[in-house]
């Protein structure tokens, strides 16, 4: 967490203002049938009240002092692009940046889809194609048997129990890739994937093709081997806005909708809950980091069986519900003790929701 707290005050400045934007800004879409997208630099937001949508009023403030005593600096939810609940806790506000910690996978994931329909990638396509030989310290063979894809869907093969370090004495052989799920930081080569194919920095291809043209506010901070995105938690709601909205903004397509569908739903055969990094609600069994176990059920039982969710340690979260038109967004500190991105927070959260909603 020190890490963290330390360049806070250097990215802070990044975020008071909203970034440039395309030559042709997409078009806001407001009316009750459709979705709302907010305006690009702009901090105008359309809302609308609990009681417009039939909602239980008397369950908001328990869900807000439930957040607040769980640690938490901010929340928000939307219905269809509007936000209906907006709060922020323990002295956190709208402007101040947080770390969305592996909540940012999906962001990668999403910039994997643009460059393949760009053609710069082909996600089949083996690692080495675009990082050489020896990006691992796999054997060759092992090492030409890992895609874009298997970074994707965390079945590389690689041994996810050596931390973070991503050099390639630490990526070790331990199983064929496609024959074992293993939630591995490996995930992080296909930003240099991305950036080799392109001939662009990482953050450079981040920021055209998908941040300002959403108006998302933002940096990414290495941290040891990774890129760790920071923003505001409204950046954060406008990401999960665009995957709601099936990879549009307006009427632009950012990410590719063929791609998006496939990013979130089951992604391999070894856990049902997995898609391109996106964790899958309402599957008969999933697999969580560290070990490898199948546990019966759904990931969190009291949410709605169509919720994907991007899941980031300390309790960072995006959940999209589309048959409730909801995405709800957490930032915050460790709900209990630290963990990594799931625990009982997230059910317990989904019973006051489903209170306020229901």
């Amino acid at each position: 967490m020190s890490i963290y707290l330390r360049i806070l005050a250097l990215v802070a400045f990044s975020f008071f203002s909203c970034s440039s934007t395309d030559d042709n800004p997409p078009q806001i879409i407001t009316t009750d049938e459709d979705i709302y997208f907010p305006p690009i630099n702009s901090d105008v937001w359309e809302t609308k009240t609990t009681a417009s949508l039939g909602w239980n009023e008397s369950e908001l403030q328990p869900l807000l002092d439930f957040l607040e005593e769980k640690n938490s600096r901010s929340f928000m939810i939307l219905h269809n692009g509007n936000i209906v609940v907006e709060s922020y806790f323990n002295g956190h506000t709208a402007t101040l940046p947080w770390y969305w910690a592996s909540a940012g996978k999906t962001l990668t994931t999403a910039i994997t889809g643009i460059a393949e329909s760009e053609g710069f990638i082909n996600i089949n396509n083996k690692v080495s194609d675009y990082l050489g030989a020896s990006w691992t310290s796999a054997p060759i063979d092992k090492e030409n048997l890992i895609t874009c894809k298997n970074l994707l869907s965390m079945n590389s093969g690689l041994n996810d129990a050596l931390g973070s370090d991503v050099s390639p004495a630490n990526l070790q052989y331990v199983a064929d890739a496609g024959t074992r799920w293993a939630y591995h930081n490996v995930y992080v080569k296909l930003q240099d994937v991305v950036a080799q194919a392109s001939g662009n920095s990482w953050d450079n291809y981040f920021n055209i093709k998908l941040k300002n043209r959403i108006g998302m506010t933002g940096a990414w901070i290495p941290n040891e081997d990774l890129n760790v995105y920071w923003s505001n938690t409204r950046s954060m709601a406008r990401f999960g806005l665009l995957v709601y909205a099936d990879g549009k903004w307006g009427d632009q397509q950012i990410i590719p909708a063929n791609f998006l569908n496939d990013a979130v739903n089951t992604s391999q055969n070894l856990n049902q809950a997995y898609g391109y990094m996106w964790w899958l609600n309402g599957k008969s069994s999933y697999r969580l980091p560290q070990v490898q176990f199948q546990f019966n059920g759904s990931l969190i039982p009291d949410a709605p069986d169509d919720m994907y969710c991007a899941l980031g340690r300390d309790d960072q979260k995006i959940y999209i519900v589309p048959s409730k038109k909801l995405v709800v967004i957490r930032m915050g500190e460790a709900a209990e003790d630290t963990n990594f991105a799931l625990s009982e927070f997230d059910n317990e959260l989904w019973l006051h929701i489903n209170a306020l909603t229901d």
